[in-house]
């Protein structure tokens, strides 16, 4: 196959999927230079270890999420880097959050980095929302299953970010008072959360 061929079918792949990685190249039975050499021409841009997105692409400030889905296809977006994708709060995490099964091998990420939170059943299954983030598709937990999870992870993160969340979850009304509820049963928190949410009634 020739030089522009195969460059032609990496940058098709990166506009496709969003995001294209070494082994992407590899698979296609390309040699990864290329990506180096289109990253050198301006036409790809690194965007993290073995990851590349076109160049001309818009660069979303959640494409630290996208980067880990990839690598981590099942598990989903959660607690403080949850928080920051819905914009709730004030908090800024340098490590992606993501929940992934009690049981799943240990990840192997250098960049971003990662902070893994083990779950199963129906804790680690409900309130999955899809997102695109830059074509490639990342799995966030919804607006009260994120509240839920903070106060049942409160000694992770903290109870006052778990407080500051719900507060101004419940302020903006980014959901009502019977999915919290829902959630919180899930996550087996409601004496917790009881108290705090009347408060805020």
């Amino acid at each position: 196959m020739k030089k522009s061929q195969n460059a032609d079918k990496i940058l098709k792949y990166a506009r496709k999927h969003g995001i294209i990685r070494v082994r992407d190249v590899l698979r296609e039975g390309i040699h990864p230079e290329y990506l180096r050499r289109l990253c050198k021409k301006g036409i790809l841009t690194r965007v993290g270890r073995g990851m590349y997105i076109p160049a001309d692409s818009e660069i979303s400030p959640h494409i630290g999420l996208a980067q880990v889905a990839k690598r981590i296809p099942h598990g989903v977006i959660c607690l403080l880097s949850a928080l920051q994708f819905h914009d709730i709060g004030t908090q800024s995490p340098f490590e992606v959050w993501i929940a992934i099964d009690g049981k799943a091998a240990q990840p192997r990420i250098e960049y971003p980095p990662v902070r893994i939170v083990r779950s199963s059943g129906q804790p680690l299954r409900e309130g999955v929302e899809k997102h695109s983030i830059g074509r490639t598709t990342v799995r966030v937990y919804n607006v009260p299953k994120t509240i839920a999870d903070c106060f049942k992870y409160r000694n992770k993160i903290g109870l006052e970010i778990a407080l500051e969340a719900l507060k101004d979850c419940r302020q903006r009304k980014l959901c009502t008072t019977d999915q919290l509820w829902k959630y919180a049963k899930i996550c087996r928190v409601t004496k917790i959360m009881k108290p705090y949410l009347e408060a805020l009634l």
